[in-house]
């Protein structure tokens, strides 16, 4: 996002009207680069140009103070969409004032905004060298090398940002998608959550948490998500496909069919939201509505993949498979990666009779999107494993009950005594995932265990810190709530359990919170005790329990703790 400096955060609203006029006799009315201030923060931006530009004739202005005005105007010009004015606005800025970093980060956000990366990782770069503590020009190279493809180098600038700004929310939500992008969707979740409790308000790195959220099947919480992220952007029509996808993988025929309409509603020649409601309308059983949808869809963007796979689809229950084949063609010729294209492939070469090459592209299908349920199951329809992988024993990496295996390119620790747990172990740096230690709590918390293994070896600020991760693992319910950096060179996080909450305070300096179980909560009535205790194994989850496992800050997780019953009677007759 282009930003103003320090500035156009100047008010003066004590002293000037709505009108501009002199608010109380003797105070100075304010000089025309600071009324273009003010006038951007009241979010007038055609007048702080023009206030900008009335400041600019003033002969008088030192070089710098003319290039901070400038790269004001800039601002306020890219955000009327006025890309060249703004851009010869920052080269005159920086030809005035070579040693500003603020019109170099503001003008890399602008060369990135049109696709020149290149000449933007050097405007980013040289903000860096004039200063070197500047966050969001790190938080903004970061965004850069996500778009040059290169989410590992980003995750090193976006941790240098949250380093110097730990409570900013756009780098958390930043490496959030770089984690994802280097399937760490546990890590992805981590950074989310940290990013929606620095800014409660932040759609996008709800809508973010959920994509992740789905990869790891949680889809109960990844609806949920995307509800709060359309509650606080309620026209967005993006989100109501999004969310209309995860109800359709979550089985909620029903409320997809809601979300897509909703959003073709909002605008009527979105592609993607005819694509979704023709999916939708197709599982419905309404081949008509859906025909009718997916040639919307095509008719609209006819370069896009998806519609032709799921129109495919269509064809394919209709018991037409060999027409659904031509779309199918067409499909992968637009985009052979395409997960839809290849799901459609999978499911025309399932009705033809060719079970081996279905196995094969539905398998690739979970590869490249692992949440698109309809993938795995037309493999168990098949009889098909998910992969053709196997565990390779890493036996070297292993401690006693403990086991780290590689499938494909991904390390697991599996474990003798709890056969369903498998605990990715997402690196965070250089190595190998050695396992250390495996601890089950105490008392009241003997339902949850910590895996703990080596994050591999990342830069320190004198040279290399080896790193250590913690699987926060739920016994009981067979998962792993989150993955949490425990350690790094000298600084080791501190661990809180706090009845039913767990806090975290890393290493990075961010506090996590999970939400547990209630913890011992007993009542004796009519001769009999009922006792709600994590230390029970998890077969005393209380009636009123919800979902949990999302880091909460620590600033509002109070305010957010799950409803428990209203009265005494409540617990005693259940109602």
């Amino acid at each position: 996002m282009l930003r103003p400096t320090r500035l156009a955060q100047i008010l003066v609203a004590s002293a000037v009207t709505a009108g501009g006029a002199i608010a109380a006799e003797g105070v100075p009315q304010p000089s025309a680069a600071e009324q273009g201030a003010a006038e951007m923060v009241r979010g007038d931006v055609a007048t702080a140009v023009a206030a900008y530009t009335e400041a600019l004739r003033d002969t008088g202005l030192a070089n710098d103070r003319r290039a901070t005005i400038l790269n004001d105007r800039a601002v306020a010009s890219a955000r009327l969409g006025q890309t060249k004015l703004a851009l010869e606005d920052y080269n005159r800025a920086v030809e005035l004032f070579p040693e500003y970093p603020v019109a170099y980060n503001n003008r890399g956000n602008l060369l990135v905004a049109v696709g020149q990366l290149d000449e933007a990782m050097k405007d980013f770069d040289r903000a860096l060298v004039l200063a070197p503590g500047y966050a969001a020009a790190y938080s903004n190279r970061a965004n850069a090398e996500m778009r040059l493809g290169k989410p590992d180098v980003a995750i090193r600038d976006f941790t240098k940002s949250i380093e110097l700004m730990p409570a900013s929310a756009p780098p958390l939500s930043g490496r959030g998608l770089a984690y994802l992008a280097t399937d760490k969707p546990h890590a992805a979740i981590r950074d989310f959550s940290r990013a929606v409790s620095a800014d409660a308000r932040f759609a996008s790195a709800y809508r973010n948490r959920a994509e992740a959220r789905m990869t790891i099947g949680q889809r109960d919480e990844a609806i949920e998500d995307l509800s709060r992220a359309v509650a606080f952007d309620v026209n967005n029509t993006e989100l109501y496909v999004v969310r209309g996808y995860a109800y359709l993988l979550n089985g909620n025929t029903a409320s997809a069919l809601k979300d897509f309409s909703h959003a073709i509603e909002l605008d009527g020649k979105s592609s993607a939201a005819f694509e979704g409601r023709g999916l939708a309308n197709s599982l419905a059983e309404a081949p008509d509505d859906a025909y009718a949808d997916l040639n919307r869809a095509i008719e609209l963007d006819p370069r896009s993949p998806v519609a032709y796979a799921f129109r495919a689809v269509v064809y394919k229950q209709n018991n037409q498979p060999d027409i659904g084949a031509r779309d199918v063609e067409t499909a992968i010729k637009l985009d052979p990666n395409s997960p839809e294209a290849l799901w459609a492939r999978g499911e025309i070469a399932e009705a033809s009779g060719h079970a081996d090459t279905a196995i094969a592209d539905l398998r690739h299908v979970l590869q490249l999107k692992p949440s698109w349920q309809f993938a795995a199951d037309a493999l168990k329809r098949l009889g098909a494993p998910v992969d053709d992988g196997d565990d390779k024993p890493q036996p070297a990496l292993d401690i006693p009950k403990w086991h780290v295996v590689l499938h494909g390119k991904t390390y697991f620790a599996v474990s003798d005594d709890y056969g369903q747990i498998r605990v990715p172990l997402e690196m965070i740096g250089e190595g190998l995932p050695k396992l250390l230690e495996w601890e089950v709590k105490a008392p009241p918390y003997a339902s949850y265990g910590i895996l703990r293994f080596s994050g591999g070896s990342v830069a320190g600020k004198n040279g290399p810190e080896d790193t250590e991760l913690a699987a926060i693992v739920d016994i009981a319910a067979a998962k792993v709530i989150a993955i949490q950096p425990n350690k790094q060179g000298a600084r080791v996080a501190t661990w809180t359990w706090d009845g039913d909450h767990l806090q975290v305070a890393s290493v990075d300096g961010v506090t996590d919170e999970y939400q547990l179980r209630p913890i011992a909560v007993a009542v004796v009535g009519a001769g009999a005790q009922r006792r709600y205790d994590a230390g029970q194994g998890g077969q005393g989850l209380a009636p009123w329990d919800s979902p949990f496992g999302a880091p909460q800050s620590s600033r509002d997780s109070r305010q957010r703790r799950y409803a428990k019953p209203k009265s005494i009677f409540d617990l005693l007759f259940g109602n």
